[in-house]
């Protein structure tokens, strides 16, 4: 039976967590267009340094270009906001978020030597004019302090202005689930897909010279869970994934990252151990939060086509709104 959706069915009904997008779009010759932007997930309201969340990341196809996801990994923590962006990008985005981060925190680079930004990408060079790198470090910082706790815009917006899915316009998605006195949210980019491989929709198929394509997947949740339950959550994307009907091809970046607002961790503490509470892996709870991701996940892909609308991108190509009702 199919969990109950969150109050919006969005990621920002996890308490805290705030989305905001910076879009460009612009026509700049017949054959140039700007069509992108940058899209900022932020775990919670307060200063994101000095307050970290546990966190885990999972790569299912590494064709991908993202930044701060080992250190992700290594440590369970995540210290920065997610940022999404095109794959020429990823640069400026990360200068922009850190220049956001080193205003609000003194001690990064001196008492505290260094700071994680995540960053994901996807490659919207079929619509977006990639090569004149139109997204700069204002962008990603503005994206930040345009964050809000309302239901997330979907489709054709931020990150996801020059993304295709399934042979149509593709972009943003979310959609949330409760699972008993908890919360599981997920927002994608997606950018992957061949019309003939989509499970949910009858799509008429028409040649289109793109590439595999990717997709970038965040799954929040507010049930105390750790960096090793929270990696086998952001798993459980993938089934979510190919229930759309993804193969997840050779050149295909898909690519998930899973954080908790329930056990937060103080960069300064004069303690020499940590307290942690967390959910028993046999609890039948786990199963229901497992079931939770492959559901938003699901349903934020397909809402990613619902909400985008006709685009335009350059050398005068369109990609059409998915025609789903």
């Amino acid at each position: 039976m199919p969990l109950p959706k969150g109050k919006h069915n969005c990621i920002t009904d996890i308490d805290g967590v705030k989305v905001g997008h910076v879009t460009l779009y612009e026509k700049i010759t017949n054959e140039d267009t700007i069509c992108t932007g940058v899209t900022a997930i932020l775990p919670h309201e307060g200063n994101l340094f000095q307050k970290k969340m546990r966190a885990a990341s999972h790569v299912i196809n590494g064709y991908g270009k993202t930044a701060g996801l080992v250190q992700v990994d290594e440590l369970g923590l995540l210290e920065s906001p997610i940022m999404l962006t095109n794959t020429f990008s990823v640069g400026a985005v990360l200068q922009g978020a850190l220049q956001y981060m080193l205003r609000q925190n003194k001690d990064i680079g001196d008492t505290a030597s260094s700071l994680n930004i995540v960053v994901g990408e996807c490659n919207d060079s079929y619509l977006n004019s990639m090569r004149l790198q139109a997204v700069k470090l204002e962008h990603a910082v503005k994206a930040i302090e345009n964050s809000s706790r309302e239901p997330v815009q979907e489709g054709a917006v931020g990150a996801g202005k020059g993304m295709i899915c399934y042979g149509y316009k593709g972009g943003i998605g979310t959609a949330s689930r409760k699972v008993d006195e908890y919360t599981v949210g997920c927002l994608v980019l997606s950018n992957f897909g061949k019309r003939e491989h989509a499970l949910f929709a009858d799509f008429a198929t028409k040649e289109m010279d793109t590439t595999d394509g990717s997709i970038m997947m965040v799954i929040a949740t507010d049930a105390p869970l750790y960096d090793r339950q929270l990696k086998r959550l952001a798993k459980r994307c993938a089934a979510g994934l190919g229930r759309t009907g993804s193969h997840i091809g050779n050149g295909s970046g898909d690519i998930a990252i899973a954080f908790s607002t329930a056990n937060t961790y103080d960069h300064q503490s004069d303690s020499q151990t940590e307290t942690l509470s967390f959910i028993r892996d046999e609890h039948p709870v786990m199963n229901k939060l497992f079931q939770a991701v492959i559901e938003t996940t699901e349903e934020a892909v397909i809402r990613s086509l619902k909400c985008a609308k006709t685009t335009e991108g350059r050398d005068g190509r369109v990609v059409e709104k998915a025609p789903l009702e």
